[in-house]
């Protein structure tokens, strides 16, 4: 039959043929497609085409990957609250552990249970040694889960442990409690009580206000006011996140560059501590003068963190409440933001960590032993 004397529904029919392509690349106007659509339904031939077609356009594409930029999330959220401020507001301190919660459980929420029991190795160090402990990604949730307590029974909510008893109230101790306490290995039910427990803290910091960030926080051996101790389980979370990724051979992405930053920042503030502690220890060098009077400034060690999250941090060697002085400073250590991260979750050598090194080789080795040092399970 020629084409001219062909009636209107092979006409129809060839025309909703051609569009076939342009449907399959989702290139059709609306009309056009809800056409091809509704003929699809009761064309055979040429519901089996369109099914070639869009396979064939599938292997075509690039495939995208599912790794977000750890600032997305951020920036969606700061985007909707310049329109729309929120009733109630996460304080700033504990926004960085709502952000990262939410990234983990993302990572975990198509796990399968290959996944949830695949194995995972936790690393610190102890006495200035690399030590380790070999779990699961279920067991990392769990430890998670246990060490989030902490905070939890603080602002009086309900301890995960329930009766399990810790031989002591530190995250070790409490973690190694709940693996004891459970009849089978954990599993992927984990999942939910945890995620359930981090909206729970969230909120609960939320509506009590950013006058509780001063609220102590008890990690057995030492106490961090609540403000710092949510930036502490943002940072274990990401830390956590990146061992149960590389267990499963995933990417994962430090966090965003101001979450980087105050997770930096806190580190940074806890090391003259950390530092004293080693010293009475026999595990840093002794000062050789009287201990500086509290605020006045000291010899220091300048921290330069470049990348993401950088910034430049003067810590004083010599006492704790002694204050950092450029005008003192006697050696210079550089390293990446994320790298300094690892440093302190224990999972770089010290003696491999620093970037650059100048100055007093001693100041230098005492600091980058005490980051890691910070580490535990």
């Amino acid at each position: 039959m020629s084409e001219h004397r062909a009636g209107p529904l092979v006409l129809e029919h060839r025309v909703l043929k051609s569009l076939l392509g342009a449907w399959a690349l989702a290139a059709c106007a609306q009309a056009e497609a809800d056409a091809v659509e509704e003929h699809l339904g009761a064309c055979g031939p040429c519901a089996d085409e369109a099914l070639r077609l869009r396979e064939a356009v599938g292997l075509l594409q690039r495939p995208e990957s599912l790794d977000l930029d750890p600032g997305l999330r951020t920036r969606v959220l700061e985007s909707c609250l310049e329109r729309r401020p929120p009733r109630v507001p996460v304080p700033e301190w504990a926004a960085a552990y709502d952000a990262e919660t939410a990234r983990l459980d993302a990572l975990l929420q198509d796990f399968g249970d290959s996944e949830w029991h695949a194995p995972v190795r936790l690393r610190w160090y102890e006495s200035d040694e690399a030590s380790s402990r070999r779990t699961t990604v279920a067991g990392v949730i769990a430890h998670l889960l246990t060490v989030d307590g902490l905070v939890a029974v603080a602002l009086g909510l309900d301890d995960p442990l329930g009766d399990a008893t810790a031989a002591r109230p530190t995250p070790s101790d409490r973690t190694e409690a709940y693996w004891r306490a459970a009849r089978f290995p954990p599993t992927r039910s984990v999942r939910a009580p945890w995620r359930e427990q981090s909206h729970d803290l969230v909120r609960t910091v939320s509506f009590t206000g950013g006058g509780t960030g001063r609220l102590p926080v008890s990690y057995g051996d030492y106490e961090l006011p609540l403000h710092d101790a949510m930036l502490d389980r943002a940072f274990e979370c990401w830390v956590h996140a990146e061992d149960i990724a590389e267990a499963v051979d995933y990417p994962y992405d430090p966090p965003s560059g101001r979450h980087l930053h105050r997770i930096v920042d806190l580190a940074a503030r806890m090391l003259p501590a950390v530092l004293e502690h080693r010293r009475l220890h026999g595990l840093a060098s002794p000062v050789e003068r009287h201990l500086v009077a509290a605020g006045e400034p000291g010899r220091s060690l300048r921290l330069e963190i470049e990348g993401s999250g950088g910034g430049e941090w003067l810590i004083p060697l010599d006492s704790p409440a002694a204050k950092g002085s450029a005008e003192h400073e006697v050696a210079h250590v550089a390293l990446d933001g994320a790298e300094f991260c690892r440093l302190a979750a224990g999972h770089v050598s010290p003696r491999e960590a620093a970037v650059g090194q100048v100055g007093d080789r001693d100041a230098i080795r005492d600091v980058l032993f005490a980051a890691a040092s910070m580490s535990r399970m």
